[in-house]
């Protein structure tokens, strides 16, 4: 412990050089932009400022330490679409827009975002203090995870999905199973078969994950917006002074602290990522609440988890990257190729040889997150005002967001023609009384899901007994059932209470 806390005194030694503080300060402000933008998210981000850290000659501490922030600061950032637009920054941000669109429409905007900053800024904080004490201990409990427990763990992703958002766990489902049709269009890696291809040469690759989220939520809402208008029912949205009190703290503070647990303990496994935290952080917080009606329609825990899990995520994803060299996401792989790139050789041997970088980073992302604080809170009234902004100048705003991030990272013109008719069924299912988000979620777990369980069955050369021969596998999957068995059981015996009260109330009245 003590190694720990002389390393983290050495680490702010470095941070809080005026040179590197200031590239702190500015990775947050340019990734709490860089978020901001629908579609481009931390990954983009940080690939495409790699190449100007490097060209203007930054030492090694430096450059990752600006890179970093644009990493978490990109994470602050994606709330800022979600929550105004209903449009996702990235996918950690999509289950941000189940609670917070419809607090931005029922004129809680301003509470929104101070209330995700704060979830952002405890999920951030819990991650660095975590990853400080326990990170090499951690990490060696990560890659224990096979092949075969990640097929669990996916498993376990996909029960959460039942109750996750919605009335209707069919259509729920549902819409995760068109999300895997999607993962699956392409070339079959293994068998070299083009699946779901249609004889259309440019989806061959596969879709990409911007051009799902974009279409899928983005367009829709264009289109959404274009009918209303053409309707005249256009509402201009309300505006206020909302902003997150201590009562909603004290509501949302044991939300902040498991969604942060999951969020870190999740992140820490390699190829996980947001997407999977803030998923099972919202799921898990549901249940918590007994499936609370006002889930999805502006309910501060469902936002607040979410929020917490992402930043936990992020940095629990930092954990397998520094102390082992393996990358916890695609954003910390750049971020590997980024010290490769310096000659720096992240693991446990970079502690010793290059402290300055190890702890000069871990040691700025506690300024990181504070600093993502303080930018961010004075500025909740300014991004709440862009709801003020008329819907008609809104929509072409929304389309130009997208088109332009879109094909500025994809660089191939038949994906705008993609999005659009993304855009188009996104809208159908709407109308249809779907929720969007367990679709994008079977996209990024489908892919995951698929690729572990084909390296699970080559291992073990076609025997299936691999995927519950672990004690991790076995754990996850006693876990699936319980989320799927106790909320069934704990309905019937609420409902047998009820009905015997009822009917012993019936006995007891006096009879006239």
């Amino acid at each position: 412990m003590d190694a720990v806390f002389s390393g983290l005194a050495s680490g702010f030694a470095t941070a809080l050089q005026p040179f590197n503080l200031m590239l702190v300060l500015a990775g947050c402000f340019a990734g709490t932009l860089i978020g901001a933008l629908p579609g481009i998210g931390p990954i983009n981000g940080v690939a495409i400022l790699l190449p100007i850290a490097y060209s203007l000659g930054f030492p090694a501490e430096s450059a990752i330490i600006l890179l970093a922030g644009i990493y978490y600061g990109a994470e602050y950032g994606g709330r800022i679409s979600s929550i105004l637009l209903n449009v996702p920054g990235d996918a950690g941000a999509v289950m941000t827009t189940l609670d917070g669109n419809p607090m931005a429409r029922n004129g809680e905007a301003g509470k929104a975002l101070s209330l995700s900053a704060i979830a952002s800024f405890v999920g951030g904080t819990f991650a660095v203090v975590l990853m400080s004490l326990f990170g090499p201990l951690l990490a060696s409990y990560a890659v224990t995870f096979s092949p075969s427990d990640y097929v669990a763990l996916m498993v376990f992703a996909f029960a959460s999905l039942a109750s996750l958002v919605g009335a209707n766990p069919v259509k729920t489902l549902l819409g995760a199973v068109i999300g895997l049709i999607l993962a699956s269009v392409g070339i079959d890696a293994n068998t070299g078969v083009a699946r779901y291809t249609f004889g259309i040469p440019d989806i061959l690759a596969g879709i990409d994950f911007l051009v799902v989220v974009i279409g899928l939520f983005g367009m829709a809402e264009l289109i959404h917006l274009v009918e209303q208008q053409a309707r005249g029912q256009l509402k201009t949205l309300k505006i206020d002074k909302s902003f997150v009190t201590m009562a909603d703290l004290a509501r949302t503070k044991w939300t902040i602290l498991r969604a942060s647990m999951i969020g870190f303990f999740i992140g820490i496994l390699p190829g996980t990522g947001a997407s999977v935290a803030s998923a099972v952080a919202y799921g898990s917080e549901k249940r918590a609440c007994n499936n609370a009606p006002s889930f999805g329609k502006g309910d501060i825990r469902g936002l607040a988890a979410p929020e917490a899990a992402n930043n936990a995520a992020a940095g629990g994803a930092m954990v397998p990257m520094l102390t082992l060299g393996i990358p916890g996401s695609g954003t910390t792989a750049i971020l590997l190729g980024a010290l490769l790139l310096f000659n720096v050789q992240p693991g446990p041997l970079m502690f010793e040889q290059r402290p300055e970088v190890a702890w000069g980073l871990i040691a700025s992302m506690y300024i990181g997150n504070i600093a993502l604080l303080v930018i961010n809170l004075p500025l909740v009234g300014l991004f709440a005002r862009m709801l003020t902004i008329p819907q008609q100048y809104l929509t072409p705003l929304i389309a130009v967001l997208a088109f332009v991030g879109v094909y500025s990272i994809v660089g191939n013109a038949h994906d705008l023609y993609m999005i659009t008719l993304l855009g188009v069924f996104g809208w159908v299912m709407r109308k249809l009384g779907f929720s969007l988000a367990p679709v994008i979620l079977g996209f990024v777990l489908g892919g995951l899901f698929e690729n572990n369980l084909r390296r699970a069955l080559s291992i073990s050369g076609g025997d299936w007994t691999i995927l519950v021969t672990s004690w991790n596998a076995i754990g996850l999957y006693v876990l699936t059932v319980a989320i799927i068995v106790v909320p069934l059981v704990y309905s019937r015996y609420r409902t047998r209470a009820l009905a015997e009260g009822d009917a012993d109330a019936t006995t007891d009245a006096p009879r006239s």
